[in-house]
């Protein structure tokens, strides 16, 4: 008789009590329950998103900041056929790794890129990040942040990448957005909107929320998903904010185009 493989570690979470980070845990535990530990692998960076490195009992590398994305598509390059996840903070993805991001979407490769967006260096305690708001006061910018925040969905639509979501840290939302990455063949993008309760914490965000494909979102159209990105700034108090799939589509993939003679 074949032993179940469980799929958390025994190592106890030292997250926050609170912490939207476990909303995303049990997310990526749903979307887990029914697949092959086996056929995954999951690579993580440094900040407090990377802490899911030790509570997931799956193969992988915690790597250093900002090389999750060259760290996944290495994966993938020796072995094509496993199932990738990468793990990154807005901080990790980007500010030190944006230029892996970029280039990941221009390549395509299969694997799927979480990003846990609390929009500050949570586990530094609190600086900001490049999604950090305009006026936000921190001890390394007591007059507050001055340069506006860039907006990573319109980077990635405007960069190539043939799948671009953004959810809620809501575990049926973490866990549904996972399994739909999971059938598209190509680089899948996924931001989770995560309030930081002690350094970033929600004001208001949640209400704000709205599920595109109720709202009669294609997304298959590339003008409709800029025009949604557009809609929230990463700045804004007051608009509306976007959930699902905005944009998805095909075009080959980069570890069956470097095998190509």
């Amino acid at each position: 008789m074949t032993k179940e493989i469980s799929i958390r570690t025994k190592v106890q979470p030292t997250w926050c009590p609170g912490c939207t980070n476990f909303m995303i845990l049990a997310g990526v535990e749903g979307f887990l329950k029914d697949k092959n530990p086996k056929s995954f692998a999951i690579s993580s960076g440094i900040g407090c998103h990377a802490k899911i490195f030790d509570y997931l009992n799956l193969a992988g590398l915690n790597t250093l900041h900002g090389r999750v994305v060259p760290t996944c598509l290495g994966m993938k390059i020796a072995k094509p056929k496993l199932n990738v996840i990468g793990f990154s903070g807005d901080g990790d993805a980007y500010d030190e790794g944006i230029s892996h991001l970029i280039h990941a979407a221009r390549y395509n490769s299969n694997f799927t890129y979480v990003v846990h967006n609390n929009q500050v260096f949570a586990l530094t305690v609190g600086q900001p990040t490049p999604t950090t708001e305009l006026g936000f006061v921190d001890k390394t910018t007591p007059f507050g942040v001055k340069v506006p925040p860039i907006n990573p969905i319109k980077m990635m639509l405007s960069a190539g990448a043939t799948f671009v979501a953004r959810v809620w840290a809501d575990i049926p939302q973490v866990t549904e957005i996972l399994e739909a990455a999971h059938k598209h063949k190509g680089f899948a993008f996924i931001e989770v909107l995560q309030p930081c309760i002690v350094f970033h914490p929600d004001t208001g965000y949640k209400e704000r929320t709205y599920d595109l494909r109720e709202a009669g979102h294609d997304s298959s159209n590339m003008e409709q998903a800029m025009k949604a990105a557009e809609e929230f700034d990463y700045n804004s108090k007051d608009s509306k904010i976007p959930l699902g799939v905005f944009y998805k589509s095909e075009r080959p993939i980069y570890e069956e185009q470097i095998r190509k003679k």
